[in-house]
């Protein structure tokens, strides 16, 4: 048991509050990849899902958070996100 929450802890959605935890202190473990993203971003709809079935395929090596740039615009501007 507890196969698809593993799978599930892999590619989480993150706020703000959480980047330093998730990200920065998180990818001390294991590789994480951010995926900065927004409901009005078509290729979003498209990438998101293959990137989320890429880390759930690879079975922890990588995890992936995702950001919303539009709930997240400061840690978006910090890193200089300029297109999603």
């Amino acid at each position: 048991g507890g196969g698809q929450q593993a799978a599930d802890n892999l590619v989480k959605d993150i706020s703000e509050a959480e980047f330093m935890a998730e990200v920065v202190d998180g990818s001390a473990e294991t590789p994480v990849i951010v995926d900065f993203w927004a409901p009005w971003c078509g290729p979003c709809k498209t990438l998101g899902p293959m990137l989320e079935d890429a880390v759930k395929a690879a079975k922890g090596a990588v995890r992936m958070v995702k950001v919303n740039v539009d709930e997240a615009q400061n840690i978006a501007g910090q890193l200089q996100i300029q297109s999603i």
